[in-house]
């Protein structure tokens, strides 16, 4: 399978145009991934646009392709989105990582109460992007035409007001409903995973009473590092992605 790359510069790019990419994009095509001229190559902008192209220059700095086939895929009508809770350690990323490779559709950072990072302050705009180049790198990786956009952290308040427009399911192992048993509707669907500690009742409580479901996955609990990459697995299959 070709590499694959990322630049904004592409989204009107044509057949037989030349997309150009700079930056560090251009040092990891050249020096890490060691793309050669002739070498077949994809190129993205992240909101659907997928270009297949030949490398025909390449340096640490600048790396030409020349267009040769161009698609557009639009988003699911039903989106896939993660409300991933805080988590020690990488938890949380390897949670992000993922989520992303297995296709979500949009990341929501959430500050749970048992949550034992806290984002506040200048470390709240570090952690979405630090989450965000992590979604990037992950979206490449996987071949994705749309990189799922990371949304700034969230209490569980606006969790509670999300209920209004979106599908919220709140994956908790004491649930009786079986995620798998799950059905769509026309709403996006907004998958809530808590932190170490868990979910607490009081969280519980204020989004069952806004209309969440809480789900489980089967018999086990599972780490916050594995349970929505879990969850997601098995509504690809019932959204009919996989």
């Amino acid at each position: 399978m070709a590499l694959h790359f990322l630049t904004p510069s592409c989204t009107d790019a044509r057949v037989g145009d030349v997309v150009v990419l700079t930056g560090a994009e251009a040092k990891h095509a050249a020096v890490v991934r060691r793309v050669r001229v002739g070498e077949s190559v994809t190129v993205g902008d992240g909101e659907g646009v997928w270009l297949e192209g030949v490398a025909e220059d390449v340096s640490a700095t600048e790396v030409r392709v020349r267009i040769t086939d161009r698609r557009e895929q639009e988003l699911p009508v039903v989106r896939l989105l993660l409300a991933q809770a805080l988590a020690k350690g990488d938890r949380d990323e390897l949670a992000v990582q993922a989520a992303c490779e297995l296709g979500i559709d949009g990341i929501v950072p959430w500050q749970a109460a048992r949550s034992i990072s806290r984002w506040e302050g200048a470390k709240a705009a570090k952690g979405r992007d630090r989450w965000a180049t992590i979604v990037r790198e992950a979206a490449k990786q996987a071949h994705r035409s749309w990189v799922p956009p990371v949304e700034d952290v969230q209490n569980t308040a606006a969790l509670v007001s999300r209920a209004a427009t979106e599908r919220v399911l709140v994956l908790d192992p004491t649930a009786e409903a079986r995620l798998s048993a799950v059905r769509p509707d026309e709403r996006s669907i907004l998958l809530v995973v808590g932190p170490e500690g868990g979910i607490t009742p009081e969280e519980l409580q204020k989004l069952e009473q806004a209309g969440a479901e809480r789900v489980r996955l089967g018999t086990t609990v599972l780490r916050t590092s594995t349970a929505g990459p879990a969850a997601i697995a098995v509504l690809s299959g019932i959204l009919d992605r996989w």
